[in-house]
């Protein structure tokens, strides 16, 4: 079962198409609720700043993996089984993090108090840091294998998804993410907090360097399965080892590009080395997962695909005409963003309309 079709091809390279702009769009994200504890010390006022630039559009982000998830159990619904059979409560606490995460952005300007402020910053430190670690430590074990009983029901524990190469990878995607957003903040932020943000990427990018380039070698080395995963492999070393140059000289939409380039291609590495399977067996190869046997009908697939050709487009346009509408800079925690008013305007009709205060 080591041979899919050119349909059951496209849909895993389409969920790994999902998953890489979740972790590009939504990894800034991530990374710029880490800095909220970076910037601790500047007080709560520093830190809403800190969190106005992505206010407009992370929710958004988070479709990407909402969208994923649900093409993952339509299209490989074998795959979607088994992932949870073993790493559920990873994704159960997962889930959990992400759900207050909402909550810390819904609930934070909800009170004039500088300790319900504070008190809700330490949700949005802990929602950037442990989702990145989660996500690390989660693909890491996906794509290096782990061990399956011919049910297809995994048999690793808890403790056993704690290994060496996913610990890496759990660092590898706070370190990366957590300099995707430092490097976006460069890009949303003037004044003071613009400089200080400079100097944190200048010295996050060298151990992301590193650490990366350890971990996607140790993949490639020991868990790839074709040596063509070494071309997006070399593209996101040199994207990361550019992001110190381009630092340097304050170029600061090509750096932030240069993040961008090394996420998506290390997610690319990933996915291309983990075909045709898409969980590989540690103890019994004959167990594996692979695209051809975890997959939906034909049929399924054909259909499914008709209904992403029409929707796809208007999710990608929608994202773009998001970042286009908010694409100013901000200078301070008072300056009003453009349209503004228009969006309270908004919320107050709808609190009239719901009696909601």
């Amino acid at each position: 079962m080591l041979d899919p079709t050119v349909l059951q091809t496209l849909w895993f390279a389409l969920i790994g198409f999902f998953f890489l702009g979740y972790f590009v769009l939504e990894g800034f994200d991530f990374g710029v609720q880490m800095n909220v504890a970076a910037f601790w010390r500047r007080g709560p006022g520093t830190r809403g700043t800190i969190l106005r630039t992505i206010g407009p559009v992370w929710d958004g982000n988070e479709v990407w993996v909402i969208t994923g998830g649900a093409l993952l159990f339509a299209a490989f619904p074998e795959w979607y089984a088994t992932l949870f059979s073993g790493f559920y409560l990873a994704l159960l606490l997962l889930l959990l993090v992400l759900i207050v995460r909402v909550c810390a952005f819904k609930w934070r300007e909800k009170h004039e108090d500088d300790r319900w402020r504070t008190s809700w910053d330490v949700v949005h430190v802990i929602g950037g840091f442990a989702p990145a670690l989660l996500w690390g430590v989660a693909f890491s074990n996906i794509v290096a294998g782990v061990a399956i009983d011919q049910n297809h029901w995994v048999t690793t524990s808890l403790l056993g998804l704690l290994n060496p190469f996913a610990l890496l990878g759990g660092l590898v995607f706070v370190l990366l993410f957590w300099l995707h957003g430092t490097l976006y903040l460069t890009l949303k932020i003037e004044g003071p907090l613009r400089q200080d943000a400079h100097r944190l990427a200048s010295r996050l990018v060298w151990p992301t360097i590193v650490a990366g380039a350890a971990y996607l070698l140790w993949f490639q080395l020991a868990h790839s399965n074709t040596p063509w995963t070494l071309i997006p492999l070399a593209i996101a070393a040199a994207a990361l080892v550019a992001v110190v140059p381009l630092g340097r000289a304050r170029r600061e939409g090509l750096a932030f590009g240069a993040t961008t380039t090394a996420i998506a291609a290390a997610t690319i590495t990933l996915f291309g080395g983990l075909f045709p399977y898409v969980m590989p067996a540690s103890n019994d190869p004959a167990n594996s997962l692979t695209v051809a046997n975890a997959s939906s009908t034909e049929h399924t697939l054909t259909v499914m695909l008709i209904a992403l050709a029409i929707l796809l487009p208007i999710v990608i346009a929608y994202t773009i005409w998001t970042y286009r509408v908010f694409r100013h800079r901000i200078t301070d925690e008072d300056s009003p963003a453009p349209g503004e008013g228009l969006v309270e305007k908004a919320r107050a009709g709808y609190r009239e309309a719901f009696g909601q205060e």
